[in-house]
């Protein structure tokens, strides 16, 4: 086993993660701390080689991959694991309700000229890279919500009293018509990934502490297809992640807009 282990960075990940969620878990229980420590003791139970990057263990089960299995057919029905942080290297597996962001397929795509250069989308490295620099770009923030947005900076790596280390993907500030300014967590996400209800949470906690005197209005960004993007305007309300407003929106050169599209979009026009 553990050489099967080695041979695939994942299923490491995810059999260290097993053993330490299976070394507490007890029938009924809804929380589980954990802190980095404990990786290293998994790793030497299991005869599995410990991983280079000790963060990047939970930093992968929390936001690019599924729990485990076994870790999964413990889920009562509607309710899903997600581990939190609690502190600096400290964790917890908590069982919540079910919340997922994810596209409506229903809703009506809304095409906007694509003013992204083109050397850009030659060279971009990640479709989360590629995300994020379409809808700086093309000024998307802007356009989704109605006011002056600029790019403060992208993958902000901070702490955050009681929840340790976070990393936000890209991070704006904004200003209405009427003098007030925002401040806008930017979540992006490629290819198959899902948006991530603990990352928006994280977010939110940061803008709090660090731009207390800002209103946040979280925003993600997903790609449903290569110049197909939705965008989504997040709250928290009892806890969960709600969805304030959805668009989608479709890059494409200004000649490919008819005038029947923007007829269809002034019937809309506030």
């Amino acid at each position: 086993m553990a050489k099967g282990l080695e041979d695939n960075g994942q299923n490491r990940y995810k059999a260290l993660i097993e053993k330490i969620f299976f070394n507490s878990y007890k029938k009924g229980v809804e929380q589980i701390e954990f802190e980095r420590e404990d990786l290293p003791r998994a790793a030497k139970a299991l005869g599995v080689q410990l991983p280079k990057n000790l963060g990047d263990v939970v930093y992968s089960i929390r936001y690019r991959t599924p729990m485990p299995t076994k870790v999964l057919s413990t889920q009562p029905t509607g309710m899903e694991w997600i581990i939190e942080g609690i502190g600096r290297s400290r964790y917890v597996f908590k069982l919540v309700k079910i919340n997922r962001v994810v596209p409506n397929p229903g809703l009506v795509i809304i095409k906007i000229p694509d003013s992204t250069p083109e050397i850009i989308s030659a060279y971009a490295l990640s479709d989360e890279q590629a995300l994020l620099a379409k809808v700086r770009y093309n000024r998307m923030v802007d356009v989704f919500l109605g006011i002056a947005t600029y790019s403060l900076q992208n993958h902000l790596r901070t702490t955050v009293q009681g929840i340790g280390q976070i990393e936000i993907d890209e991070i704006y500030v904004g200003l209405d018509s009427r003098g007030r300014q925002y401040v806008l967590p930017v979540q992006a996400k490629g290819g198959n990934d899902q948006l991530s209800v603990v990352q928006a949470k994280q977010d939110i906690a940061c803008c709090a502490e660090k731009f207390p005197g800002l209103i946040c209005r979280p925003i993600s960004a997903q790609f449903m297809a290569e110049d197909l993007i939705a965008m989504f305007e997040l709250t928290q309300d009892d806890g969960e992640m709600r969805v304030v407003d959805e668009k989608h929106y479709r890059l494409v050169p200004s000649d490919q807009i008819s005038p029947s599209d923007l007829k269809s979009y002034s019937k809309s026009a506030p």
